[in-house]
């Protein structure tokens, strides 16, 4: 036996796992990097370029336990900001959110829906209204540079911009969408998000 031999019965290997990698790699390096974006991938939303990678940070819960410190790194999440008493607003975002998740079918399990609450936690209601909804407090300092990272539209604070964001599953702050966009239109991007994307 050669040495060249064991060196060329790996060689098919190497070739599948490039095959399978490397197409992965330029991909992220375009889309992350910004050279690239999917045609119509935007069309409904506001993009966050470049993407906001969020810091790690446990959060507390209404029940008094804790968020897992990567909770928004798990799975695609759709994350509204507002008030623990949930006004008009906030109940439309959170059914859209809903709603979005549900369109999705057997994608559903890849996205999670996030309730970030600045103040008056929270009302009792929404977890039998909304049972697969996330919900953690913003409201003490360790959730200051969590928050720090989501822009702000027109002066107007986050808890009262009445905004839905997208996190990727690598925690990066990507998407935004305004309180008048539709559900169906959240639905289109992310359903292309989860098609272009092997992560999460």
């Amino acid at each position: 036996m050669t040495g060249s031999e064991p060196q060329a019965s790996r060689r098919p290997l190497w070739m599948l796992l490039a095959l399978f990698f490397v197409p992965l790699a330029i991909a992220f390096a375009f889309y992350y990097g910004g050279w690239w974006r999917p045609q119509g991938s935007t069309e409904h939303g506001d993009l966050i370029h470049p993407a906001r990678p969020l810091p790690t940070v446990a959060l507390t819960r209404p029940d008094g336990g804790a968020t897992s410190a990567k909770f928004l790194q798990e799975r695609w999440s759709l994350v509204f900001i507002g008030s623990g008493d949930c006004n008009a607003r906030c109940r439309s975002a959170l059914a859209d959110m809903q709603r979005v998740r549900e369109l999705l079918g057997k994608d559903i399990a890849r996205v999670q829906s996030v309730f970030l609450v600045s103040d008056k936690c929270c009302d009792r209601s929404l977890s039998a209204t909304y049972p697969a909804l996330i919900v953690a407090r913003v409201d003490a300092d360790q959730a200051a540079p969590l928050l720090a990272q989501f822009p702000i539209y027109d002066n107007v604070p986050l808890s009262e911009a009445g905004r839905i964001y997208v996190v990727d599953p690598l925690g990066n702050l990507m998407m935004s969408y305004a309180p008048e966009a539709s559900s169906i239109g959240i639905y289109e991007d992310l359903k292309k998000l989860l098609k272009l994307s092997h992560i999460g």
